[in-house]
């Protein structure tokens, strides 16, 4: 799943108000430096998930038989497989 950069900068501000409207973090350091903690965090696991969706794209692209993407078949045995490989990267 792709984010723009102004998508991901938006989230930052989102989560870190969310955050400090219900006291669930107090802000010890500038807010700048948590926002870019918070954007590396979500970076980081937006490149997890493409890195799964190209497994698992690959994966079904090897079968004998043509899957065609959009299918149910193909729906069905992507979310599967989806599930299991973020279940192995303790994502599920």
């Amino acid at each position: 799943m792709r984010l723009s950069d102004d998508k991901i900068s938006h989230l930052t501000h989102v989560i870190l108000k969310g955050l400090l409207d219900r006291g669930a973090l107090k802000a010890l350091d500038e807010e700048g430096h948590i926002r870019r903690e918070i954007r590396r965090v979500i970076v980081n696991e937006l490149k997890i998930v493409d890195g799964i969706d190209e497994h698992i794209r690959r994966k079904l692209q090897s079968y004998s038989k043509k899957i065609y993407e959009g299918s149910p078949e193909w729906e069905v045995l992507y979310q599967k497989f989806f599930e299991e490989e973020a279940s192995k990267k303790g994502r599920g």
